[in-house]
């Protein structure tokens, strides 16, 4: 299925995967693009056929550069149409924060910017050696949301967080990894193979219990006030209470691959 010319969207193998199209402008992401966006992440949500979701960017030379720049004069100019684009940019990162399946950035080259706070929206992010991050919003007078930026605060920490802000500068992959910004950093030429098998074997895992967990690690970093452990508690129960359960059993005693439906 197809939104936009500029984002694409399939799903096979158990895998949605959502593709930034726009790889003249290294998938620099428009008003339009943002909109498709926030529409395929709901399609994935609901589809059952999607265990997994994975973003990333088409013509092998960037991920995400950011904002679509040249777009701004049309979609930033007046306070509507800035209005309208940031509610655009927090739909989409709002549905991808919080979805229900696992999602997986696949960064190859630039992930710059908007780039960065997509990947950061993801559970994991798996780069390739060539991979290059920057937030340049210092080097723009740009102004960073604390949405976005406490989410790399969650991921790297303070003090590199304070690094990435201030200097604006590039990182490379091994640098990402070193901070935490990324969970693996693989050749160039395996990161398709690599994502691919990554995402299977979390597919062909038990919905039920992949879903506890996220909500899980979700509600374990919020403070203590604010946890849903009730949430938690009945997922848990859920998963006992399940089908899979019962046939992650039986294929344990069988020694064989278990089948799971998710129910």
């Amino acid at each position: 299925m197809t939104e936009t010319d500029k984002m694409l969207a399939t799903v096979a193998d158990g895998i949605g995967t959502m593709t930034f199209n726009n790889p003249e402008r290294h998938n620099a992401v428009s008003l339009e693009m943002w909109e498709a966006a926030g529409s395929i992440l709901e399609n994935f949500a609901s589809d059952p056929a999607v265990r997994v979701v994975v973003l990333t960017g088409a013509g092998g030379k960037a991920f995400v550069s950011g904002a679509d720049i040249s777009k701004f004069e049309d979609e930033r100019a007046s306070q509507a149409a800035y209005e309208r684009y940031n509610a655009a940019v927090d739909r989409a990162s709002t549905l991808l924060s919080d979805h229900p399946k696992p999602t997986i950035a696949k960064i190859r080259g630039w992930c710059l910017g908007g780039g960065v706070g997509l990947a950061t929206c993801c559970d994991l992010r798996i780069a390739s050696d060539n991979s290059r991050f920057a937030v340049p919003a210092a080097k723009l007078g740009l102004g960073y949301a604390y949405k976005g930026l406490k989410k790399i605060v969650d991921l790297v920490g303070p003090a590199y967080a304070k690094e990435i802000l201030y200097t604006a500068r590039q990182f490379t992959a091994a640098e990402a990894l070193g901070m935490g910004l990324v969970n693996r950093v693989v050749a160039t030429d395996d990161l398709d193979a690599y994502v691919q098998d990554y995402a299977v074997t979390i597919a062909a895992n038990a919905p039920l219990t992949v879903a506890a967990a996220k909500v899980a690690v979700g509600e374990a970093v919020k403070p203590d006030a604010e946890r849903d452990l009730a949430r938690c508690e009945a997922m848990v129960n859920a998963c006992f209470a399940s089908q899979d359960y019962v046939e992650g059993r039986r294929a344990f005693m069988e020694k064989r691959k278990p089948d799971f439906q998710g129910r």
